[in-house]
């Protein structure tokens, strides 16, 4: 199993927010921001959330697991 995010997406949909901006918001580094994005970072569920609030959605809507073994 992976972790799978939107949270590129979710940034675009809120008036374009910028790596930074986030980073700065959630208190994290631009790069811990684009580590996320690509799936080589999990972020921890405190982050997780601070993420989900800052754009006002449930963690659910930007977090999802990826199931490698559906079948």
């Amino acid at each position: 199993m992976q972790l799978g995010n939107n949270l590129r997406r979710c940034r675009f949909e809120k008036n374009e927010t910028s790596q930074h901006k986030l980073a700065e918001a959630i208190g994290v580094t631009r790069q811990t921001i684009i580590s996320i994005e690509k799936g080589r970072y999990v972020p921890s569920a405190l982050l997780a959330l601070k993420i989900a609030r800052f754009f006002g959605k449930p963690v659910e809507e930007i977090f999802f697991i990826i199931d490698d073994n559906q079948d």
